[in-house]
């Protein structure tokens, strides 16, 4: 493995404070190359290599504006020496999580928190290629990395927003524009959710690298967290009612009737089985930590070591200073115990620590770990100092991490260009 470069956001040109305040989720804005140095950093080539292998999402349009076609991958490779030419368009998902240097993008907008971000796409297209007028549900950097394209930016959509009739594609049927630029390499345009938007390569080697951020729908959170509430629930948990025909629960005059007593006592039922705040906390995090190919096991991204790792060359590995590195397809996030008392009462305590969540995995880091599972949150790749890789349970802890195949130690890097952390 080898040290992704540095991209850096030059503070004359960009503030995070004031593009959070003005614009974050409001209104779309172009950002003219802001960085202190902009490299491209992936060659078409190598994007188009990708987009042949297995476990890696692609999807190739081709045809002019008014006929779009999608070709799902991996792509064969004798498919790009048969395009014509006609404009065509490659999309590439989670390039992040197959190549060091493109991962190493989300580092200067790690302003938004990390269980926000979902990955970092990567768009080639040649002269006039293009994916149609559209609009997304979430929020988005565009990033030139290569060439030029023209981006149009309409108003707000939604649901009721007319849409064209495609088998494939979601497009909308009437696009007008209100926002009309040409990004230049390093430029940036920043798209809040349900914006319209289209983008047309101007020249040829056209790439565009786009970082999204995900935002779970209300419809999906109440899925997700009443199933895990469902199965943790026991048959025998069932609606009763012994006070049937006393005074608090008089006998009916229609037998055919469900009364508010009844739905009173079923909506607290319901409430009781989802109201618990810590509960939710712990599927949350092991939730949102889930990898975004969760159901998949691309060899790119699997660190699995083929044997359990060693707890004793763990710590021989540490004190060497040999540094640690994440696993680009792994999420780290972790949650902060709160008061020492919920809502109901219930005794917490500070002695549970911090809940570290890793690919949808808990650990519990209680003091004096929880340095350690921040330090984890914190950086992409460290060197340990000697006092966290000291702490109780910290070998543990990382030897996990490694067997599932979260964490592992770089050995090829330069210990300098690390990150060192400390308490």
């Amino acid at each position: 493995m080898t040290s992704t470069p540095a991209f850096m956001l030059d503070p004359a040109r960009f503030s995070p404070e004031t593009f959070l305040r003005d614009f974050w989720q409001k209104r779309p804005v172009l950002i003219r190359n802001p960085w202190a140095a902009w490299a491209n950093p992936l060659e078409p080539d190598e994007l188009a290599g990708l987009a042949c292998e297995e476990g890696v999402e692609s999807r190739l349009i081709t045809g002019p504006r008014e006929a779009l076609r999608l070709e799902n991958g991996p792509l064969p490779e004798a498919r790009f020496a048969s395009l014509g030419a006609e404009p065509w368009t490659l999309l590439v998902q989670a390039v992040d999580q197959q190549v060091p240097d493109v991962a190493a993008l989300i580092e200067p907008f790690r302003f938004v928190p990390d269980w926000r971000i979902d990955d970092v796409m990567i768009s080639y297209a040649t002269d006039g290629g293009g994916v149609g007028p559209h609009y997304d549900q979430y929020d988005v950097f565009l990033i030139q990395g290569l060439g030029r394209r023209r981006w149009r930016v309409g108003p707000r959509c939604d649901a009721s927003t007319p849409t064209a009739p495609h088998a494939d594609l979601r497009l909308l049927a009437d696009f007008e524009a209100e926002g009309d630029w040409v990004l230049e390499p390093g430029d940036i345009l920043y798209i809040p959710p349900g914006f319209a938007h289209d983008g047309v390569a101007v020249g040829t080697d056209c790439m565009t690298y786009s970082i999204g951020f995900r935002a779970p729908s209300r419809a999906e959170l109440i899925e997700g967290w009443a199933i895990h509430c469902a199965q943790a629930l026991g048959d025998d948990d069932r609606y009763a009612d012994p006070d049937l025909g006393t005074p608090a629960n008089p006998l009916q005059a229609n037998p055919g009737q469900i009364t508010p007593a009844a739905l009173d006592r079923l909506h607290a039922m319901m409430r009781a089985a989802l109201d618990d705040r810590a509960a939710f906390a712990r599927w949350f995090g092991s939730f949102t930590s889930l990898p975004k190919y969760a159901d998949t096991d691309p060899a790119a991204t699997d660190w699995r070591p083929d044997m359990p790792a060693d707890p004793l060359a763990v710590r021989e590995a540490l004190a060497l200073g040999v540094p640690l590195v994440r696993n680009p397809a792994s999420r780290f996030v972790f949650i902060e115990p709160e008061s020492p008392t919920t809502e109901r009462g219930t005794e917490r305590g500070a002695e549970q620590g911090i809940a570290l969540f890793v690919d949808g995995q808990e650990f519990l880091c209680a003091e004096p770990l929880a340095p350690l599972a921040r330090s984890l949150c914190a950086a992409s790749a460290f060197t340990l100092a000697p006092a966290l890789a000291q702490a109780p349970g910290a070998i543990a802890l990382l030897v996990a991490l490694i067997d599932q195949g979260s964490l592992t130690f770089d050995e090829g890097d330069d210990e300098d260009d690390q990150e060192e952390w400390d308490d």
